[in-house]
């Protein structure tokens, strides 16, 4: 089976050749070119072709759109490649500016090796694939992107997240549009709450019933940190962040870390 061919698309010398290094613990993935700006990228993508480009979304060169603008430039002359952003930055503005670009997934640079080769296998297959820290988010914002039109039998399905089945899908770019506001909607004091809920005086805010140090540990844990990088955060140890969760779940009344990103999230809590 032809392997899935990468190109790494990052201005920091080292990083890209400590990317390089791991991808090549995968026999599946063979990288065929690197690039350190955004002509130089979009020179290398048109020559060979990658089925997936990993690519910082601050680059420097061009018109000072970064990744974005690498992938603007470069799907018409490489119109099968598919993009995944890698980036130390998880800001709304970064976010929404590759994704609508054509971007299919947004990973951060504290990503584990072998979990990088699994989002870029993922890609590859057509799936769009987001950092824990960003999946909350991005899910808030599929769930207030308007739903699409059937298509009829005459019209061409639009680009879809998820596999190329999934035609029923929010199109990419309506849930890029709406990242931003997902983002935002903690420093808003009327923002709407998703899924029926009209009015927020009718939630049960519960935040209260948390100590400063299990609310530390809740915000962490609705962002989609591991216990391992909320321990590092805050600076205490791993059994201790994990007996917090259980305190929090238990005050909460929830019963898993999903239902605390929800709970969170609705309250515009992260």
């Amino acid at each position: 089976m032809r392997p899935i061919r990468v190109a790494v698309v990052d201005d920091h010398s080292l990083f890209r050749a400590g990317v390089i290094a791991s991808l090549s613990q995968a026999s599946d993935i063979a990288v065929v070119g690197q690039a350190a700006d955004v002509p130089s990228s979009i020179a290398m993508i048109s020559q060979v072709q990658p089925d997936v480009v990993l690519l910082d979304v601050h680059m420097p060169g061009g018109q000072g759109g970064g990744g974005a603008e690498i992938i603007l430039q470069s799907v018409p002359l490489a119109p099968t490649t598919l993009y995944l952003a890698l980036s130390v930055s998880d800001a709304p503005a970064d976010v929404g500016a590759v994704i609508r670009a054509g971007a299919r997934g947004y990973v951060t640079k504290t990503i584990a090796a072998e979990d990088l080769i699994a989002s870029i296998r993922q890609v590859a297959e057509g799936y769009a694939v987001f950092s824990p820290r960003l999946a909350g988010f991005v899910l808030n914002a599929f769930q207030s992107a308007p739903a699409p039109e059937p298509a009829s039998a005459s019209t061409q399905p639009n680009a879809n997240i998820g596999s190329n089945k999934s035609s029923n899908l929010p199109h990419i770019g309506a849930v890029a549009t709406d990242i931003d506001s997902v983002y935002s909607a903690e420093h808003t004091d009327h923002a709407a709450i998703p899924n029926g809920i009209d009015d927020a005086d009718d939630i049960d805010v519960g935040i209260d019933a948390l100590s400063p140090r299990e609310q530390d540990v809740m915000r962490l844990i609705a962002r989609g940190y591991t216990y391992k990088e909320v321990a590092s955060e805050l600076f205490i140890s791993i059994k201790t962040v994990e007996t917090h969760v259980s305190k929090v779940l238990r005050k909460l009344q929830l019963s898993n870390r999903g239902e605390l990103t929800r709970w969170a999230t609705l309250r515009h809590i992260v």
